[in-house]
């Protein structure tokens, strides 16, 4: 079996409109991680927004793993160990939130309670409190209130002008920082260097693993890097078309089991030969 780990992103690929995971994806994912496929459910979202999805598929017993913060921290599901941490650097978490202010969207990071921002009543801060299900939480000034370590920060915004935002972060903080944006609305930003990719390549290795040994399922543009770093990327029906010019394989939408038709095609149907 050639793909002995799998990395799904959550939202717009492994989870439909609903949120939720469907039947017959959820018993593909069982049949592969009963197989020794380790699964790695790899999102932009904080630990504690994955962590309800994980138990749900039974990752907790199976030994899968949450690759959260877009490759900013990485726990065993099982053991609740770290295996991959990253640190958002704390001089620049002043000048980000500065940059917020300046370009006129919201600035918003996390604590064990949820999120914190200085405005959780912004419909797009209200969005990521409603994906993972956690409240948000006002502060006055957001980079005074960081005063511990933090894995990302996330800038959210109209979509229009979050193209715009990104190209402005890209040349302030160029050579500096990371940055994705995994929905049109959001602006991930990271540590340098860190992305979905990196952290799995970090996890392959931990156990002896290469990426012809990775699938990875993506529908946006944070997933690009791992959709060309995997052995076989692929994208869903509703990705972005830069993911699905860099995938090797376009599957269903979100809606319709992509996820677990490409599984099924790439996984077990392979076995089963």
């Amino acid at each position: 079996m050639q793909y002995k780990m799998l990395a799904l992103d959550l939202d717009g690929t492994l989870t439909n409109s609903e949120k939720k995971v469907t039947p017959r994806t959820a018993e593909d994912l069982a049949r592969a991680a009963d197989l020794g496929v380790r699964i790695v459910l790899a999102s932009g979202r904080p630990t504690v927004g994955v962590q309800p999805l994980a138990r749900e598929l039974g990752l907790d017993k199976k030994g899968g793993c949450i690759l959260s913060y877009n490759g900013g921290k990485v726990i065993d599901c099982a053991t609740g160990l770290t295996l991959v941490q990253h640190a958002f650097p704390p001089d620049l978490i002043n000048p980000v939130c500065a940059f917020a202010h300046e370009t006129g969207v919201v600035a918003l990071t996390y604590d064990g309670g949820g999120i914190l921002t200085e405005q959780p009543g912004d419909p797009y801060v209200q969005i990521e409190a409603g994906i993972n299900k956690i409240p948000a939480r006002k502060v006055a000034d957001l980079a005074a209130a960081i005063d511990f370590p933090i894995n990302k920060i996330l800038l959210v915004g109209d979509p229009e002008k979050m193209p715009h935002v990104e190209e402005l972060m890209q040349q302030r903080f160029a050579g500096r920082l990371s940055m994705y944006r995994s929905q049109p609305f959001f602006l991930e930003v990271m540590p340098l260097g860190i992305e979905k990719a990196a952290s799995l390549e970090l996890l392959l290795r931990t156990q002896g693993l290469f990426a012809k040994n990775l699938m990875a399922c993506g529908d946006g543009w944070n997933d690009l890097p791992m959709i060309q770093f995997a052995g076989l990327g692929v994208a869903m029906g509703n990705a972005v078309p830069q993911v699905k010019a860099a995938a090797d394989y376009v599957t269903a939408d979100n809606d319709h089991d992509g996820v677990g038709l490409a599984v099924e095609k790439f996984i077990l149907e392979e076995t089963n030969l």
